[in-house]
């Protein structure tokens, strides 16, 4: 197969979570950019996705806009300001500034967002803390914030977003902490969706909403279709949040983190280059 658009999960498979993407998968993931176009889709907030990927990637404005981008699982989607798409989606188009520490970054186009109602935010945080601390998930020791609101996404992180990564890593190394979390919450609000996410978090959107959700909307927006994309993630065992795409029917590739992901994505570029005679 040579796909038309390859799609990446964020964490766990571009970079370790929540840390910088390092440079032999920056290099792999440009090789890719001049090849083909590229979609990352992640639970993560947009400043996840520019301080992760956009101020180590180095890339030129071509690559730039052969790159989408779809925080909190494809609830939004944003392109390089240079390529804005016909259709708008719902939330309209608005340019966003997208800059890392280093100034690169880039300036990205907000082409749709289905947020959620400050009404929902308020009651999930309410439900989420509620049953942490029944269930005895409610931490004292936390680096950064527990619940954020991200707009179209309520992300609970047991330790805090910017807790050290053998920390989380040991917090729930069988996830069955936060299934049980998932459970209790979502026994609560049925009317939105309520999934595990990262190592430490649980995420609630609108109702229907993760990553096949936003692969979906990447095929409409696009016009490539699902059958000639191809997905790289971490987590496409049952349970895991790459699942979803897997069961959607788009092609897919497991890796077991950045270096795995950084090879295949090497010998990925270098095939459809040769393909295509480049």
């Amino acid at each position: 197969m040579v796909p038309r658009l390859v799609a990446f999960d964020l964490d766990d498979t571009l970079a370790p979570s929540k840390s910088p993407m390092p440079a032999p998968m920056a290099a792999a993931l440009r090789a890719l950019l001049d090849v083909v176009p590229v979609c990352i889709i992640s639970g993560g907030k947009l400043g996840q996705f520019r301080d992760q990927v956009l101020a180590r990637l180095d890339a030129t404005d071509e690559e730039l806009d052969r790159l989408h981008l779809m925080p909190t699982c494809g609830t939004r989607y944003y392109v390089h300001a240079a390529r804005v798409p016909a259709v708008n989606g719902t939330g309209g188009v608005r340019t966003e500034h997208s800059e890392g520490a280093d100034g690169k970054g880039g300036i990205w186009t907000l082409v749709y967002a289905n947020d959620l109602t400050p009404a929902q935010v308020e009651e999930g945080f309410a439900v989420v803390e509620a049953e942490a601390r029944r269930l005895g998930l409610w931490e004292e020791r936390t680096w950064g914030p527990v619940l954020e609101d991200r707009g179209s996404q309520i992300t609970f992180s047991a330790l805090g977003q910017e807790a050290p990564l053998d920390a989380k890593k040991a917090w729930d190394p069988t996830g069955e902490r936060k299934g049980r979390l998932r459970d209790a919450v979502a026994a609560r609000l049925p009317e939105l969706e309520v999934r595990s996410g990262g190592s430490t978090s649980v995420d609630i959107t609108l109702k229907g909403v993760d990553k096949a959700y936003g692969m979906t909307h990447l095929a409409a927006q696009t016009g490539i279709a699902l059958e000639d994309m191809l997905f790289v993630g971490d987590r496409l065992d049952a349970e895991g949040n790459d699942y979803p795409v897997k069961a959607l029917g788009v092609p897919c590739h497991a890796v077991t983190g950045w270096e795995d992901t950084s090879a295949y994505t090497t010998a990925l570029a270098a095939r459809i280059a040769g393909f295509h005679g480049n």
